[in-house]
């Protein structure tokens, strides 16, 4: 479905339950800043109120996330931790062009939707392969909406801008996201 040329290798899965703490937390701010983005991309078309009633409802299903994930952690007697820095979406971040307006808003439309993407696919990869039976299902419901997520962004980068153009983009998205991804799936990170 999102065309991601590299899958993440299963054993990643073995990696984040060996220590379910850091995966739980670097989850949980990953939620956040998937928040902060979506209320971000409403700063930049207040001219487009359905976009911008789409962007709010992300931005509030991302912070519901963040609240799950914090209970999940609350209610395992573990502790949120601090933020942490997101290597892999740092590296994204140098892929978006630095344009025009409508050439920097569709990028980021794109941008967020490979970490939508990744993360909907990283969530699967933890539901084949974990043995927690209760983050098994937690992470299929929400491999479901980050699938959703997914094709919001990328239908509004098409609604904005020239399809055929925008398809020929996300292409090189992939093309960037697979060189990048190869570097990650060593760490108890969603990304990492």
């Amino acid at each position: 479905m999102f065309k991601l040329k590299l899958p993440t290798d299963p054993r990643w899965a073995n990696i984040a339950e060996g220590n379910i703490e850091e995966i739980l937390t670097d989850h949980a701010w990953c939620e956040q800043k998937a928040a902060t983005n979506a209320i971000s991309l409403i700063t930049m078309l207040p001219e487009y109120p359905e976009i911008v009633t789409e962007l709010l409802a992300i931005a509030q299903e991302e912070l519901d996330h963040f609240n799950q994930v914090h209970e999940i952690i609350k209610n395992r007697g573990y502790a949120l931790g601090r933020q942490r820095k997101d290597d892999y979406v740092n590296d994204l971040m140098k892929f978006i062009v630095q344009g025009s307006r409508d050439e920097l808003i569709i990028d980021k439309m794109l941008f967020a939707a490979m970490i939508e993407a990744r993360s909907c696919e990283r969530f699967k990869v933890l539901t084949e392969n974990i043995k927690d039976e209760e983050l098994k299902t937690f992470y299929k419901e929400l491999m479901i909406s980050e699938a959703n997520h997914y094709t919001t962004f990328i239908g509004f980068a098409r609604l904005l801008g020239d399809p055929e153009k925008v398809n020929k983009r996300w292409e090189e998205w992939l093309e960037y996201e697979a060189q990048i991804i190869q570097s990650y799936g060593n760490k108890e990170t969603i990304h990492g």
